[in-house]
């Protein structure tokens, strides 16, 4: 063999060898890239993992301070915030007694009417879509409300009690926007017929008959200013609430949670409370 014919050997296996030393980079850098990301997955399920339980801490402690036997430091169940640390989180709850919204199933066509217009709905389109909740919980008695607006999206009037809050989207003239405006101030497990005033929040406030604008901002005023402990308050307490937690740890980890709970009380052989709805994250 030739010198020539030598070298075009050796370049060739040059060559060849430079691109299985590129092959192998490229390998080891998808496997290292691999890596990396299935740990920052570790790490990142790990963090919310620990968020969650952080924010299931909070619902363990609202539940606690709502039945707390010292009146001082017993939880008011109207919405104001509770903050404190857990674990190196930062948990914010908040609970509001179900007695103080408005029960789909038992309020009144006037106090519906009320909180329709309290979300900005005109007077005649809110008694034609409290008409329509009316409609929908009730016995069939032959009714036409919406009829043309159910047959458009397939679907029937229930005309039985609401089993769920989100229900409320399938009525007639409900709208997504009024809905995610109303939602917050429903409920299906108070059994009133009006919202208890000690507790409602400002919608549901507003819904209650002979509540005017300003009597709603007196009444959130003077509750704001209001301490635990003041005799009177508890009475209205209830023992449904929808309890919100959320937890926020040190790198910025969030979790939330959203549960609506029964108070049993303490009991031998009891759970001292029931849930009896449960959702995770801020999406309706």
């Amino acid at each position: 063999m030739n010198t020539r014919g030598l070298r075009t050997q050796r370049g060739v296996a040059l060559l060849l060898v430079l691109w299985a030393c590129t092959l192998l980079a490229i390998m080891l850098g998808g496997y290292a890239m691999l890596a990396r990301s299935e740990g920052l997955q570790a790490r990142y399920q790990f963090a919310q993992t620990q968020a969650q339980y952080d924010a299931e801490a909070g619902l363990a402690r609202a539940i606690y301070g709502l039945q707390d036997t010292r009146l001082p430091q017993r939880w008011l169940a109207d919405g104001r915030p509770y903050i404190f640390t857990f674990a190196g989180a930062k948990v914010r709850v908040s609970v509001v007694d179900e007695g103080g919204k408005v029960d789909l199933n038992s309020a009144s066509p006037i106090v519906l009417q009320g909180l329709f217009r309290a979300a900005g709905v005109n007077p005649d389109a809110a008694q034609k879509l409290a008409a329509a909740v009316v409609d929908w919980r009730g016995a069939d008695l032959g009714t036409k409300v919406g009829l043309d607006v159910y047959t458009a999206n397939g679907y029937k009037p229930r005309h039985s009690p609401f089993l769920s809050i989100e229900e409320l989207q399938q009525v007639a003239g409900m709208t997504p926007a009024l809905y995610r405006a109303v939602a917050g101030a429903v409920t299906i497990w108070s059994g009133r017929e009006s919202p208890d005033p000690n507790t409602a929040q400002s919608l549901a406030l507003a819904a209650i008959p002979g509540m005017t604008p300003e009597r709603v901002a007196q009444v959130t005023a003077a509750r704001q200013a209001t301490r635990p402990g003041v005799a009177g308050l508890f009475a209205g307490n209830g023992v449904t609430h929808s309890i919100r937690s959320e937890a926020t740890m040190a790198d910025g980890t969030r979790a939330v949670l959203h549960a609506t709970v029964r108070l049993q009380g303490v009991r031998a052989g009891a759970q001292p409370y029931a849930v009896l709805h449960w959702r995770e994250g801020d999406r309706e």
